[in-house]
């Protein structure tokens, strides 16, 4: 197993990594609360922390919905988190002409779950130095992102983290296999649980996403259980009144009870393994 250090955050050590934030950036100062309040949560229960937030939601259901305030903003926001709050920060690229931008400001360039078959775009976050997370697409079986790990491999990626967010099963709807867990890591890089999008119900609204935010606990609970080396949550202190994901994403106030069951199960799973 490689353990892929972010900044300081060990992914495959001993610890229970986090990757947390809104879905989307909603404004600097709504930005910043959200970090400085995960990175307390973290700083108390000693689980290290990457903070996440989009500065471009490009794959929207609706044309009309809200996507963040753009690669420029976005950035130097982010940026304001990674120097005032101490914290790495993680964002989507996608395109390639968003890379070299996105990679003088993030610690981390993820692949969108819809952009994992793109060759050019991993090819290119690879090649930038920084890590990169991929995230398993739900149309793919999870042995197939191996092909993914391959082209950030040949772009000389060494960094490289993997992220399971559900299956898609018939029509507006995830479901989550836990076997694909264990494949995923026999690939030797750490695999993250996205716990949140994984409840999702895609276009279940019609114009947006639908989710099942009560079914997180349990996910989250089987996925550490079955032994994954980070939690992928999307988390807001409002969540119903959130510009994105509004359905799935965990209230911040729910987290801390959470995070700590999650390193109980994490810390005996290690234990016995």
């Amino acid at each position: 197993m490689n353990v892929v250090d972010v900044s300081g955050v060990r992914f495959g050590g001993d610890q229970l990594a986090l990757i947390a934030g809104p879905c989307v950036i909603e404004g600097e100062g709504a930005t910043l609360e959200v970090a400085r309040r995960l990175a307390d949560i973290c700083g108390e229960l000693a689980v290290p922390l990457v903070f996440k937030a989009s500065y471009d939601k490009a794959n929207r259901t609706s044309g009309d919905a809200y996507r963040g305030p753009g690669l420029e903003a976005g950035l130097a926001i982010l940026a304001r988190v990674r120097d005032e709050i101490g914290c790495p920060v993680l964002s989507d690229v996608h395109d390639v002409s968003q890379v070299e931008p996105a990679a003088a400001v993030l610690d981390v360039l993820q692949i969108p779950a819809f952009l994992c078959r793109q060759t050019d775009l991993i090819v290119a976050a690879a090649s930038s130095g920084k890590a990169v997370n991929i995230k398993k697409g739900q149309f793919l079986a999870p042995w197939d992102i191996e092909n993914a790990v391959a082209k950030a491999a040949s772009a000389g990626g060494r960094r490289i983290l993997l992220t399971e967010r559900g299956t898609c099963f018939g029509y507006n709807n995830l479901v989550n296999d836990m076997r694909a867990l264990p494949i995923l890591r026999a690939l030797g890089y750490p695999v993250v649980f996205d716990g949140t999008h994984s409840a999702q119900l895609p276009g279940g609204c019609g114009t947006a996403s639908g989710g099942q935010r009560g079914m997180v606990p349990c996910l989250v609970r089987a996925a550490v259980a079955a032994g994954v080396d980070a939690l992928f949550l999307e988390t807001h202190p409002n969540p119903g009144e959130a510009l994105c994901d509004a359905a799935s994403m965990l209230p911040l106030d729910e987290l801390p009870e959470l995070l700590a069951v999650a390193k109980t199960i994490h810390a005996l799973v290690k234990a016995n393994c």
